[in-house]
């Protein structure tokens, strides 16, 4: 049977894929078009598998929100121009869509993401009309009595809120706002009360060894001790000479003239005076100050709302002003490609590769 143009443009528009393939497809099946298909189909699966070495970490999410209930997807791409293909945004949505009715909260990472909705066919579809390796990477649903979504830089940050208490438009709103929060400050917490002992153990015994290590940044009575033990023949004559010379200055550039070594032989003069320190009640309140300072950071509701006019509200304040009953129940901050390897591109390299040289 003769292949004619309109038969390989109808099928490439079917299928995205090239020209040529399209029309050794037709022939191959004698121009029966849905034999040509699974052709084509049988063809992008066997390119799948050559791509599942490849790393895809560009990508985009996307959510899907239906009454109380949203889920937020991440699905990559090798590429950052093809994460812009409305193809490919239009597959993601159906992945977001899919994923809302699915019968476990959330999935990740790899193969399990793929059976559990089921995807498989529509996987191989995809990667035969893009030309790129695609990974439905995991998905997160949120429920409550108001939940929202945000989308931040065209996906590359994906952001679901689900609130209880209220659900008008005012706590709609103002979950809204909360959820660019997350997006823009990244907290790891709603609140202090959710971080583990454990967790906030280990924090502390972190925070108090980074003080430990950085003399300078002391307490001036538990420096000056110090100070006084490495003049007492530890420090070389000419950091002993550097620091007489500038300790009348500005005491914080005091470090700038002393070397390496007289710098970390501090540090071990504050290692061996750690349990003396450890006690002393001023060093004591620098460790819980900057320990609370890392939970304002890392915990939502204490984090500064961005939006505040006095630049000082908290978020918990902020939404007790819009109603008091609002409460945050649940945060999911997905970015696109967060943890994962990332592909180098050499382009000189390729450059001399397609050149064969």
């Amino acid at each position: 049977m003769a292949i004619s143009a309109k038969m390989v443009k109808e099928l490439r528009e079917i299928t995205g894929a090239g020209m040529m393939d399209c029309k050794k497809a037709l022939e191959t099946t004698d121009g029966d078009m849905d034999a040509a298909i699974d052709v084509l189909k049988k063809s992008g699966a066997a390119k799948a598998e050559k791509k599942a070495s490849r790393i895809a970490a560009e990508g985009i999410t996307r959510v899907a929100v239906a009454s109380n209930t949203a889920v937020v997807v991440e699905v990559n791409s090798e590429t950052d121009f093809v994460a812009k293909n409305e193809v490919f945004q239009n597959f993601v949505q159906g992945v977001a869509d899919k994923a809302l009715n699915a019968s476990v909260e959330a999935a990740g990472d790899g193969e399990d993401v793929v059976a559990i909705l089921d995807m498989k066919a529509d996987i191989d579809d995809i990667t035969l009309k893009i030309g790129e390796k695609i990974s439905v990477r995991r998905f997160q649903k949120v429920t409550g009595d108001c939940v929202v979504s945000y989308l931040h830089n065209g996906g590359k940050i994906g952001v679901l809120v689900a609130g209880n208490g209220a659900c008008d438009e005012a706590a709609e709103a103002a979950l809204k706002n909360v959820a660019m929060q997350v997006a823009a400050m990244s907290p790891e917490y709603i609140k202090k009360e959710d971080i583990s002992a454990e967790e906030l153990a280990k924090n502390a015994e972190i925070t108090l060894e980074a003080a430990l290590n950085d003399p300078w940044s002391l307490p001036r009575p538990i420096l000056n001790g110090l100070i006084e033990k490495a003049l007492n023949g530890v420090w070389s004559e000419a950091d002993v000479a550097a620091y007489n010379e500038h300790k009348s200055g500005n005491f914080n550039y005091l470090p700038n003239f002393l070397s390496d070594e007289s710098k970390a032989a501090l540090v071990s003069i504050a290692m061996a005076d750690r349990d003396a320190i450890v006690e002393n009640k001023i060093f004591k309140g620098l460790v819980d100050g900057r320990i609370n300072k890392h939970l304002k950071e890392i915990c939502l509701m204490d984090q500064v709302y961005v939006q505040a006019e006095d630049g000082k509200q908290s978020v918990a304040a902020y939404l007790k002003s819009v109603n008091p009953a609002i409460t945050v129940d649940k945060m999911v901050r997905f970015v696109v490609g967060e943890g994962m390897q990332k592909r180098e591109e050499d382009f000189a390299a390729e450059v001399a590769k397609q050149m064969g040289k």
